[in-house]
């Protein structure tokens, strides 16, 4: 092992970091929805994010919401994403939710042609495959899915996979399942949750709708945008952008106050394990 060699590689690559978050250095993109660009969130090629689901029901959502920004991250100038994207899932993940359904990529805008699905017996594993496609200048984008809270996914993991892809310039994005921030290395951090789609013709399904809020951001083009700040937006697949989500013009019944918090925990479990109920089916059951 060449020591010298190794830590001069280091530091450039630490050079290379500190300069894409020096103000007009990044590479960004933005949702392309009006609300959070007027609130200056942009989010970095070459980077790390973040996108996490506080509960079981909420990850279809938060996979069609990772989905959607690896798209926008692939995209190049006006023309529509046609490189790769490699998805690494630990096999725990796929049990538990379903494997991704090529109609429901389809949906989303994405060819499944241009998945690269690979597996992994647990997070270490998946750890050190995105090690490694992290190096792969050629990727559109590379999602990241270990499962629960692996406690091989630390500072130090991340940091890792953070510096990797401001080296090759591969947008990554670290999908999990979890109630709490971890230490983690990421440029930004999204929360996400599905929200009421506005209704098609003839009462047809509306578009994929979310609920994102930017729980962490660092680095970015322009003004620094609020963490915290919160956004409904659907996914408009023909143009490969958000869109800020109109309010329903029909009335919503209010959920009661007093509703035991168990209450239709099954349905709402079968409904992300199927995709829920957003306008999000990605996924099918194994087996």
């Amino acid at each position: 092992m060449d020591t010298v060699r190794d830590i001069a590689a280091l530091r450039q690559m630490l050079a290379g970091l500190e300069a894409a978050r020096l103000p007009g250095m990044v590479d960004g993109f933005s949702l392309g929805a009006g609300e959070p660009e007027r609130a200056g969130v942009m989010l970095a090629r070459g980077a790390l994010h973040e996108v996490q689901a506080a509960r079981g029901a909420d990850l279809p959502a938060a996979t069609g919401f990772t989905l959607a920004l690896a798209l926008r991250a692939s995209l190049s100038g006006t023309d529509m994403p046609t490189r790769p994207l490699l998805w690494i899932r630990q096999d725990a993940a796929e049990a538990e939710f379903g494997r991704p359904e090529a109609l429901g990529l389809q949906a989303l805008g994405l060819d499944p042609s241009r998945l690269v699905l690979v597996r992994a017996p647990d997070a270490a594993e998946v750890l050190r495959a995105a090690g490694d496609g992290v190096r792969c200048a050629g990727l559109g984008a590379l999602i990241i899915e270990p499962f629960g809270e692996p406690r091989a996914l630390d500072l130090t993991a991340t940091r890792r996979l953070s510096l990797r892809a401001a080296t090759s310039g591969v947008t990554s994005f670290l999908l999990r399942m979890s109630t709490r921030a971890l230490p983690t290395a990421v440029a930004t951090r999204w929360q996400v949750a599905p929200a009421a789609s506005v209704p098609g013709e003839a009462n047809a399904p509306g578009a994929p709708a979310f609920t994102a809020t930017l729980l962490r951001h660092r680095g970015g083009e322009g003004e620094r945008p609020v963490e915290g700040g919160s956004w409904n937006l659907e996914w408009d697949h023909e143009a490969c952008s958000f869109r800020d989500l109109a309010p329903l013009s029909r009335a919503v019944v209010p959920v009661p106050a007093g509703r035991p918090a168990s209450a239709g925990a099954p349905d709402a479990e079968r409904g992300a394990r199927r995709g829920g109920g957003d306008g999000i089916a990605a996924f099918r059951r194994t087996g």
